[in-house]
């Protein structure tokens, strides 16, 4: 909380890899919990405001050299969705997302 009473907006990336095969965060039976840490190594930007609640969202900027998207997430302070979504909404209509190419 004290960060943001300095700085408005935090931004990292959403994930650390571009994005995965289906089936990788899948846990064997001798092993239930393998599946969480391998998705705790692919996502630890995200954990944070899953665990305290506090505004973020991914938004998909780029594309990899094979087309997948890479997203970069954008983190307020308590109570201010506000200041996120209209962020987002700036940053969006800057550059927008081409969903066709996620279709193709």
């Amino acid at each position: 909380a004290t960060f943001f009473q300095t700085y408005y907006l935090w931004l990292t990336p959403t994930v650390t890899a571009p994005p995965v095969p289906l089936g990788t965060f899948k846990s064997p039976a001798d092993d239930p919990l393998a599946g969480i840490f391998r998705a705790a190594d692919f996502a630890p930007f995200t954990a944070v405001f899953n665990a305290t609640g506090q505004p973020a969202c991914s938004l998909p900027l780029y594309r990899n050299a094979t087309g997948l998207p890479i997203g970069v997430q954008l983190a307020a302070a308590y109570g201010r969705e506000d200041l996120l979504i209209r962020v987002a909404a700036q940053i969006e209509a800057a550059q927008p997302f081409d969903h066709a190419a996620t279709r193709a």
